[in-house]
């Protein structure tokens, strides 16, 4: 890929077998698989910089700067319930791990970076029911039992979905792993999510009400710092 990194936006198989000195029967193949995935595209003479890893860039801008903006609310959410924080975003059908903060003896299976199916996360469906072409993607995806609590049928999922939507806040009731529950609401940019955030735990210690409220007013707090860190230009919820 860095063989793109110029001012030639198309780049030939001869282009890109000078510029990586790799054997073009190799080169051939790796083009092939980086076509199939987006990364790349086919042009006239030769190939370009695929739709795919733009959106990818994309996401890596903006999940940077919602980062900035969301860290010191998650201490304050993790401090106030005494549950481990997590920040989100949605590629596709995955929810994408940017942060989390634990405190106490909480132990969490996620890690940042890492990703888990929205279907069965708290996250993922509050992201997922604000968004049409998401919510299409993800129940008409396979959705495997991780737990006897998964939703597994799409039109129930489809149902808890628009319940999210009226709510304004999801829950994980043990669909993900079985010791530990989620409550999450949806960071809204224009009705559109651009994350959002949770607090979660095992089902012991979970306090639904308060945490609702307040993984609602931090999702609110961090939309608002995330506005200021775009400038004055930017659209507001």
């Amino acid at each position: 890929m860095e063989a793109f990194n110029g001012a030639q936006k198309v780049l030939s198989l001869g282009d890109l077998n000078r510029r990586t000195h790799l054997p073009k029967s190799t080169l051939h193949r790796l083009l092939d698989q980086l076509c199939q995935v987006g990364w790349l595209e086919r042009d006239t003479g030769g190939y370009r910089v695929g739709l795919r890893l733009f959106e990818l860039g994309t996401l890596a801008v903006e999940g940077n700067r919602l980062h900035e903006a969301a860290f010191p609310h998650l201490q304050s959410l993790a401090g106030r319930t005494g549950l481990a924080a997590q920040l989100a975003i949605l590629d596709r059908a995955d929810v994408v791990y940017l942060e989390r903060i634990v405190v106490g003896p909480i132990r969490l299976p996620t890690r940042r970076g890492g990703r888990k199916p929205a279907y069965c996360t708290a996250l993922g469906k509050a992201m997922v029911a604000y968004d049409d072409a998401a919510t299409h993607t993800v129940i008409t995806a396979p959705m495997p039992r991780k737990t006897e609590k998964t939703i597994t049928e799409p039109y129930v999922l489809w149902t808890e979905l628009q319940r999210v939507r009226e709510a304004g806040v999801a829950f994980d009731r043990g669909e993900a792993y079985e010791e530990l529950v989620c409550v999450a609401a949806p960071i809204r940019s224009a009705g559109r999510p651009i994350g959002a955030v949770s607090v979660t735990g095992p089902a012991g210690r979970m306090r639904w009400g308060v945490a609702t409220e307040a993984v609602r007013s931090t999702a609110a707090a961090i939309w608002n710092a995330n506005l200021s860190l775009r400038g004055p230009g930017a659209a507001r919820k």
